[in-house]
């Protein structure tokens, strides 16, 4: 049953500052937009809190507009005698009387008074000027002044329309907002507040300082003139209200800065009224014969003159918090909440002692959980303002523990920018209300310091430190600098190693950066600390580790001042006042580390992890201090701890941090550069006399034992390692090695331990040498020899790619797509046309084996699994590996080294591997189809084609009828989504695949004793996921093509079977209008509906052309594209029953939609078809209630089905949904769910916003999928305004009045809803591949012949009588059957 209330008023009003805006215990509201959750917010308050009148108001409890809540009647201006509340005008329903007849003709004169909105929107002016200017020619004429304000909101909100004197006199609020609907610019959905361009940004900030500054202008007499306050305040209300978005933005936008403006006057009169206290009482105290009586009489006088005003801002104040907050804030468009959030954060900041009160907190604890980004960052940010004053948190303990767990939670928001802002707000209440954080709130900020966003991660640095360290260095100074040193980094040691949370402190330390950024600095103290041999208390080997690696990262963050590999955004400029502070760490770094670094070098030289950390060191240093600063005998030490380390270490990672340092060390700039590189090469030769020596033993010996193969090793790794940075060509090693590796080739005797190390030790001498000859003019005989080393180079790696030992086949497949990638015709372009006989072209057998190693290492489905044994580390690494070599494979096709056809191989596993390479392999995808779009087409159609027959060959033809099929189609239907929506460019490719792909299907005979036809013919179903990309000229080209072939290569008998594959190809090309849609080809044409933008536009114009869209539907009247659900019109009389259904309010519509859809199947046949009966022409247009009645008798209950597609664009963004809950009876279980969020149905997770509903409904069956939200439109002739549809997404049917499905934005996979209703019709609905193909509705009408393509969904005709005939449902497809009484669902395979 309907609820339905009439609003009281309470004739009381507050009297005390502390009682300023107290919402009721009892709200009431008639708008149907808003009601919903009012009847139920007087048990969500705390017991106790003060009454406040009520603003609402209804003399009666039906739909017409003379029950609107928030129709005022102007007081008389004139000497203020007993006052009325705010409230009790707000109620009255009859005409306006004039607030002045002087200067009528005035008014009349300037119909459109624009002069304001041009002046605010040019914004020459200073703005206390203009409104001093509005105030002169206010007081002459209040009516014409007001005029003047309430047409510049008017023209804000971007309405063309102008409230003449006429219809403020004669017309109430609800009359004169559906004029101005009605002439509103339906041209474009944009309006002042959402356009983004400088010019209008400006206006916006105008607007809002325009509403302050006449607040504050007024403040001391205006506003209680009875006439322009509360006049405003009752035109913003019903302008709130409205279902225009612009309208509902605007003037909430303008509400909400008013109450903030009368906050600030309702604090200064308090303050007021406190002064005059004391100085009474102070006045009072006096003797009789020192008190003035006068004195205490005119305090007493403006006392009273105080506490009025106080009176009547409280009133104000009431009617915009009950009239437009409390509705707005959980508004559909979010930026009407975020407003209403925002401002309230600012009242209880600028009046705490009225409004920080757990009556409002809890809108801004709801609101936390909203599903916008914007409206979540707005709540934090007030909270912020709130925690961030002792006093005020203080205050807050109520709020804090009921949200605390959902503030803590919103730590690791799926948007970084709330997660900062949450790690900001928990840090302010860590720091005034410590005691309400637990250990265990703690620990869940601890972990983000390593999050990949710096800016989150730098929040939660700044919560750690003031946390764990701060308090503890500060007590640490007074044990000196070292004493508070050691302390700190003890405690930044046991939170690295203890949390184990990660292994690399350049995160933690780059966190920390901003806040203990001197601590970190403190480097001195740092190497002292490692240097000690004998400490008060010994560092563990985790511990010194740690403490080395916080060492490095501080010096890279000081002189680098770059986030870790990542992490990021970091910043991309510096300023010159950063750049110096750099400097100056470096010089400072450099100072105190040159000295030391050979010593620790020295102390951790065994321990291979410690030494590679520090011999980055010198890469931050200054090194032009070693010479300036005649600091040579610390750069010998260093040199000689280098050439100890290259000779004691093998392990790679020691070896690479050695010459990267060497490297560093060997810049020619440098004065010291001839004792380093004399250094380097007495290093060199030691390892190059060794190996010379080695591998002629090698060569000469049949048998060599471990200790020679270790030691053979050990010198080809050293040598390779450090022929990465340096250039060894003159020790000419590059023979040697080639012998080598011809030896390993030819006998396979030499130990893959040495074959390693030689084959790189061969590539880095060619690039070497090609890196010599590029920069000069090579003589020819130069290039001849160094292709001859390329050619057998690549030679001896294809053969080593059938090596037994795995390793080394994968040394040998990177180094060739590396070599291969580097001689690539790629190198002779621009101006080194000189190098173009060094170009290799790899043969055929080359690329062969190239993919055949890709089958055997990176498809291969025994590698993948790995052995249980493996740890999750192993099995990580050996992913990344796996990856590496796809990647390098791919560059070679992406780069014109292996021919495009090759990506075949590739391609085929994209569906299969999707979960490891689906990044790699849809970039490659992407770039082939800009190298050719054929050619791209024709490897697409290859990879198919190779994956049936391999298909058939193992299983034979029976397979088609199994998974494995249907994963084949599947991968088409990947496939098909790259060719896009572009469908002109696409179109030669399309027709080529096509007609390729055919003559495939028929290529292979008809196997002997199978009736399944040709053995290739199964491929045809592969080919119609490409089908719906096709233009229908393509369609019927290709549809005749079919025939030919068909003609040619079956046989009479063969001719007249009717084969599945056959047919679902012929149906995937043939159009709706080949496919008997009788009721699409008798329906008149449609008028062409204005888009709402340019890109609108170009949109349905694009789609116009492609023919897509060409489906005719039933004709219908235009529709406004923003319609107000609070206007109604007259109607002519219907029928008893009609009159019954019509005398519910919009809200009961919004109730009674279940009442409808159970009540289908009790209604008799008769009746259905009565509400079915097409429109006349003598009918009334939008306000006919048989249209009405007819679209609600016709809706029915569908099956929602989200199609998603599967591209990694899209991202899923899941949340919970929280169900909506009564309210409790008892005061008890009032107050226990005083905060509840789930009162107001307000879901946790992020993603959609949530719509305000009517009075007693519920979001009822919201179908949501993925991140998808549906919203229904709850009233007739309301529209769904601003739903945005993207991948996946549910679109919105319009279910109102004459409404229409507007601007659905039709996707791939998307669905595609119909307008139900006699003649109307699915409006501009872009049908695009994938998409819902939509019969037009009508009596009589069948949506014949409807062929459905894999994941598509048919949505019958619904007319009576009508049939869902022959509905061709595959695999995935879903059927929704029109369920009427006398319809049939024939023939539903």
């Amino acid at each position: 049953m309907l609820l339905r209330k009439s609003s009281r008023l309470l004739n009381s009003p507050c009297s005390s500052s502390s009682s300023l805006a107290q919402p009721q215990g009892t709200w009431t509201s008639s708008s149907p937009s808003v009601a919903q959750g009012d009847a139920e917010m007087g048990s969500l308050l705390a017991s106790g809190a003060p009454d406040v009148p009520d603003l609402s108001s209804s003399e009666d409890g039906g739909g017409s507009d003379s029950g609107s809540d928030f129709e005022d009647t102007l007081w008389k201006g004139g000497k203020r005698g007993t006052r009325t509340p705010l409230s009790r005008t707000l109620t009255a329903k009859r005409p306006r009387k004039d607030a002045s007849r002087d200067g009528d003709s005035l008014a009349e004169r300037n119909p459109e008074p624009s002069n304001l909105f041009e002046v605010v929107r040019l914004a020459k002016s200073a703005m206390e000027s203009v409104v001093d200017d509005w105030l002169e020619s206010y007081k002459q004429n209040k009516e014409a002044g007001f005029l003047e304000l309430v047409n510049f909101v008017i023209r804000s909100c971007g309405c063309k329309g102008v409230v003449t004197p006429e219809m403020f006199r004669k017309q109430q609020n609800s009359e004169i907002i559906q004029q101005l609907t009605e002439q509103f610019d339906e041209d474009s959905a944009e309006y002042p507040l959402v356009l983004t361009t400088q010019p209008w940004r400006k206006f916006q900030a105008g607007f809002c300082e325009l509403v302050t500054v006449l607040v504050r202008r007024c403040q001391y007499s205006i506003i209680y003139d009875e006439y322009l306050m509360d006049t405003l305040i009752s035109l913003l209300t019903g302008l709130s209200d409205s279902q225009v978005r612009a309208f509902r933005h605007t003037s909430t936008l303008a509400a909400m800065k008013l109450m903030t403006s009368l906050v600030r006057v309702a604090l200064g009169v308090s303050l007021h009224k406190d002064n005059n206290q004391r100085q009474y009482e102070a006045e009072r105290s006096k003797g009789p014969s020192r008190r003035a009586t006068d004195k205490l009489e005119a305090l007493l006088e403006k006392r009273r003159e105080l506490l009025e005003q106080q009176e009547e801002i409280e009133n104000m104040m009431n009617a915009i918090f009950k009239g437009v907050f409390v509705h707005r804030y959980r508004d559909l468009v979010p930026e009407i909440r975020a407003i209403c959030i925002e401002e309230m954060g600012n009242w209880m900041q600028s009046y705490s002692a009225s409004f920080l009160t757990d009556s409002y907190l809890k809108y801004i604890g709801w609101t936390l959980h909203d599903k916008q980004r914007e409206v979540r960052l707005k709540c934090l940010k007030a909270l912020q303002g709130l925690y961030r004053s002792r006093e005020m948190a203080a205050r807050m303990e109520l709020f804090t523990s009921r949200f605390k767990g959902r503030m803590v939670s919103m730590v690791l928001d799926k948007e970084p920018d709330v997660g900062v802002e949450a790690v900001k707000l928990l840090t302010l209440i860590l720091q005034n209300m410590e005691e309400m954080l637990t250990d265990e709130d703690c620990e869940a900020v601890y972990p983000v310091v390593y999050a990949s966003n710096r800016a989150l991660a730098a929040a939660a640095g700044e919560f750690l430190y003031k946390k764990q360290f701060d308090l503890d260095w500060e007590a640490g100074k007074e044990k000196g600098r070292r004493g508070g040193s050691r302390d700190f980094f003890r405690l930044l040691l046991a939170f690295f190693i203890e949390s184990e949370l990660h292994e690399h402190a350049a995160y933690l330390v780059d966190s920390l950066w901003d806040c203990a950024a001197p601590l970190l600095k403190d480097w001195d103290g740092l190497t002292h600390l490692l240097l000690e041999e004998s400490p008060e208390e010994g560092w563990g080997d985790q511990q010194e580790n740690a403490l080395i690696e916080i060492l490095v990262s501080s010096m890279r963050q000081a002189t680098e001042g770059k986030p870790p590999v990542g992490r990021g955004p970091g910043k991309k400029v510096l300023s010159a006042r950063e750049r110096k502070a750099q400097e100056d760490d470096r010089e400072k770094l450099t100072q105190y580390l040159i000295p030391l670094l050979p010593q620790l070098l020295a102390k951790f030289s065994a321990d291979a992890e410690k030494v590679a950390l520090l011999l980055a060191a010198p890469r931050y240093f200054n090194l032009s201090l070693y010479s300036s600063g005649r600091l040579e005998k610390y750069l010998e030490q260093l040199l000689a701890q280098l050439r100890e380390v290259v000779e004691k270490h093998t392990g790679q990672e020691v070896l690479e941090a050695a010459a990267r340092a060497l490297y560093v060390l060997c810049n020619p700039e440098f004065t010291f550069y001839s004792r380093v590189d004399l250094a380097r090469s007495r290093l060199v030769d030691t390892l190059a006399d060794k190996f010379q020596q080695e591998v002629s033993e090698l060569l000469q010996a049949s048998y060599l034992d471990e200790d020679e193969v270790y030691s053979m090793a050990a010198t080809l790794k050293r040598i390779s390692i450090l022929h990465n940075a340096h250039d060894l060509t003159p020790w000419q090693l590059y023979e040697p090695c080639s012998l080598l590796l011809q030896r390993a080739v030819d006998t396979g005797e030499v130990p893959k331990q040495v074959v390693i190390p030689t084959m790189t030790c061969l590539h880095f001498g060619i690039l070497w040498e090609l890196a010599r000859v590029s920069g000069t003019v090579p003589a020819q005989k130069e290039l001849l020899a160094l292709k001859r080393k390329v050619a057998s180079f690549c030679s001896l790696c294809q053969s080593c790619l059938t090596d037994v030992d795995s390793s080394v086949q994968e040394q040998a497949f990177v180094l060739l797509s590396d070599l291969l990638l580097v001689f690539s015709p790629q190198l002779a372009r621009g101006e080194r046309e000189a190098l173009e006989l060094l170009v290799y072209r790899p043969e055929v057998a080359l690329q062969s084996q190239l993919a055949g190693f890709l089958m055997d290492h990176v498809f291969n489905h025994a590698e993948l699994v790995g052995s249980d044994e493996e740890d999750s580390e192993g099995k990580i690494e050996r992913l990344h590996q796996r990856r590496n070599l796809l990647a390098g494979f791919c560059k070679l096709i992406i780069y014109n080294v292996l021919e495009l056809s090759a990506a075949s191989d590739v391609f085929k596993h994209y569906a299969k591997f999707y979960k490891d390479y689906g990044d790699i392999i849809k970039e490659t995808l992407s770039r082939a189809r800009q190298i050719d779009r054929d050619e791209w087409a024709r490897t697409l159609l290859l990879s198919l084609q190779q994956l049936l027959t391999e298909l058939l060959l193992q299983q034979g033809p029976e397979a088609v009828y199994g998974k494995a099929f249907l994963e084949i189609r599947d991968l088409a239907r990947r496939f098909s989504l790259f060719f896009g929506l572009h469908q002109l460019h696409n179109r030669q490719a399309l027709v080529a695949l096509h007609k390729a792909g055919i003559k495939f299907a028929f290529q292979e005979p008809e196997p002997s004793g199978s009736e399944l036809g040709p053995l290739n013919l199964p491929f045809l179903e592969v080919l119609s996921e490409f089908s719906p990309r096709l233009l229908r000229p393509d369609k019927k080209l290709l549809l005749s093509y079919l025939e030919q072939t068909c003609q040619a290569r079956l046989s009479p008998q063969q001719r007249g079977k009717r084969w599945n594959s056959l047919l679902t190809y012929r149906r995937s090309l043939r159009s709706l209008d080949d496919m008997g849609s009788n009721a699409s080809r008798i329906a008149a044409p449609r008028p062409r509906r204005r888009p709402s933008s340019a890109a609108k536009r170009r949109r349905l114009d694009d789609l116009s052309e492609r023919g897509d869209s060409s489906l005719q539907l039933s004709s219908r009247l235009e529709t406004p594209m923003l319609t107000s659900t609070a206007l109604k019109r007259g109607h002519q009389p219907g029928s008893p029953a009609q009159l019954q259904e019509e005398e519910g309010s919009e809200s009961d519509f919004v109730q009674s939609q279940p009442w409808f859809s159970s009540q289908r199947s009790r209604e008799s046949p008769g009746r259905q078809q009565q509400l079915l009966v097409p429109r006349s022409t003598s009918r009334l247009g939008l306000g006919s209630r048989m249209d009405r009645l007819s679209l609600m008798e016709e809706e029915e209950e569908e099956e929602e089905m989200v199609i998603q597609a599967e591209s990694s664009d899209e991202e899923d963004a899941q949340g919970l949904d929280m169900p909506l809950i009564r309210s409790h009876s008892s005061q008890d279980e009032q107050f226990r769910d005083l905060f509840d969020s789930t009162i107001l149905g307000i879901e946790v997770s992020a993603g959609e916003s949530h719509p305000a509903v009517g009075p007693g409904s519920e979001a009822d069956d919201v179908g949501v999928a993925v991140g998808h939200v549906a919203h229904p439109a709850v009233r007739p002739g309301s529209e769904a305004d601003d739903v945005g549809v993207a991948v996946g997404h549910v679109t919105h049917p319009a279910v109102g009045l004459g409404s229409e499905a507007d601007d659905v934005g039709v996707a791939v996979g998307h669905v595609a809803h119909p307008a139900l209703g006699p003649g109307s019709e699915a409006d501009d609905v872009g049908v695009a591949v994938g998409q819902v193909a939509h019969p037009a509705l009508g009596p009589g009408s069948e949506a014949d012949d409807v062929r459905v393509a894999v994941g598509h969904v048919v949505h019958p005709a619904v007319g009576p009588g009508s049939e869902a005939d022959d509905v061709g449902v595959a695999v995935g497809h879903v059927v929704h059957p029109a369920v009427g009484p006398g319809w049939a669902q024939r023939r539903m395979t």
